[in-house]
């Protein structure tokens, strides 16, 4: 422990700071943040399912230990240095009589790290007890948990066949191929009720002198209320942050499009009524224009084209993610395609898409894009505002100016922020929402919200 205090202390003074300002105040509280990984491994090696009081009171001792070793090791690193600058002026020199770091420990995000180590995240419960890998895109390969492929093949139940069902699912709750003791002991974050995600953050808060990284993950069917409970279950027990994830809140939404009632229904012969419904065939040429959009999961780019009849399809393409993103993306054009050609107005379709969120939401010049599928209906929104325009002018004999001679978007200098989306971005494979942050363990990938 003491070594650990010593290296991290170290870092304040061999550190390289971009301001001035920040190097001051770095070297003035000399914070340090001593923590923990791999918390839900060590339960299982010890057989404690997460959600129990037991694995709380070790979690609480644990976290004890730890702060109150690390605070011996910064006044044993006092006598020898001296302590912090503002030392005199904080609530520490009313209890101790010299100490070298403001703060000691904290709970801090280690997705990345704990890949690399081979490792449960900080002190979250494991994710998934197994789960697809996607290789070159055409093998697919389940990874499972090792301790709990361990378990599995001395108690003789592991077959390949039931590791990728497990993969599909990632819970054990409802396999009854796998004895009741192991899929008590391997539950996952989604089996964990909010309220003993909360309870074992505030057990490990109460001996850490900095926030907990910590994601409350909730079921699918959660309320506002539920949310709201959580956070005042947080406050009461002194919790310094909250972090939660609906389960399926970036799950695309079923797409419906529908149209005003024809005024001609019911005048139509039944032949009349089948053509009407099939979509007119796609022409040989079509014009149009390409937008370039920010997403949370990256650059989209919408293209709108039309031909003699009007609107006739929209593609859509993601700048760098591969996987479901663009899949999905491409199949809401051409459903949008679809419904354009056999007459739907654009307006409907806009109304449809438009607003439907996702936890990644972006800001950019021009407002806010809430998901891809937002950002499909603003851009096909502005290319008929802008067309319109065009056709207005034309009308009344103006000379349209070059701008509004190409109905696209104005180029604008957005920032790339990063954002993920529910699959990798660099990869495709799937994410872990975990310590407020996404994690693919695929190929390292991490980005905190």
């Amino acid at each position: 422990m003491r070594w650990s205090v010593r290296f991290l202390d170290n870092v304040i003074d061999v550190n390289k700071y971009p301001l001035a300002q920040i190097e001051h105040m770095t070297r003035s509280n000399r914070k340090i943040g001593l923590g923990v990984m791999g918390f839900a491994d060590m339960l299982l090696r010890m057989g404690t399912p997460y959600d129990t009081d037991e694995a709380m009171k070790l979690g609480a001792d644990l976290m004890k230990f730890i702060n109150d070793e690390g605070r011996k090791a910064s006044i044993a690193l006092a006598e020898e240095r001296g302590s912090f600058q503002n030392f005199a002026d904080s609530t520490l020199a009313k209890r101790f009589r010299k100490f070298r770091n403001a703060t000691v420990t904290t709970i801090a995000p280690t997705g990345t790290i704990s890949i690399i180590s081979g490792a449960s995240s900080g002190i979250e419960p494991i994710f998934a007890v197994a789960y697809v890998r996607n290789v070159m895109d055409k093998d697919i390969l389940p990874e499972v948990n090792p301790i709990f492929a361990e378990v599995a093949r001395d108690r003789g139940f592991y077959t390949e066949e039931l590791m990728k069902e497990i993969a599909t699912k990632g819970t054990l709750k409802e396999l009854r191929a796998v004895p009741e003791d192991v899929r008590r002991l391997f539950v996952t974050a989604l089996d964990i009720s909010p309220e003993w995600h909360i309870k074992m953050q505030g057990a490990f808060q109460d001996h850490t002198d900095n926030a907990v990284s910590k994601t409350v993950n909730f079921p699918k069917e959660a309320t506002p209320k539920d949310v709201e409970n959580v956070y005042m279950l947080a406050y009461k027990l002194g919790c310094k942050g909250v972090t939660v994830y609906r389960y399926g809140s970036r799950e695309d939404q079923v797409l419906s499009v529908g149209g005003e009632v024809s005024k001609k229904e019911g005048q139509m012969t039944p032949e009349e009524e089948e053509a009407s419904r099939l979509p007119r065939a796609r022409p040989y040429l079509t014009r149009g224009a390409t937008q370039r959009i920010e997403t949370g999961c990256g650059h989209l780019y919408v293209t709108i084209n039309e031909d003699e009849r009007g609107l006739c399809e929209v593609f859509t393409q993601m700048g760098k993610s591969g996987g479901c993103t663009a899949s999905q993306a491409e199949a809401v054009g051409r459903l949008i395609s679809l419904a354009l050609r056999s007459g739907i107005e654009p307006e409907a379709i806009v109304k449809q898409l438009k607003g439907i969120r996702c936890p990644s939401p972006l800001w950019q010049p021009g407002g806010m894009v809430l998901s891809c599928s937002d950002a499909v209906a603003k851009a096909l929104e502005r290319f008929v505002k802008e067309r319109d325009a065009i056709q207005e002018r034309a009308e009344s004999g103006a000379t349209a100016t070059p701008e509004m001679a190409q109905p696209t978007a104005k180029k604008q200098n957005y920032v790339d922020k990063g954002d993920v989306c529910p699959e990798c971005p660099e990869c495709g494979s799937m994410v872990e929402y975990v310590e407020g942050c996404v994690v693919c363990r695929t190929c390292g990938f991490s980005k905190c919200w």
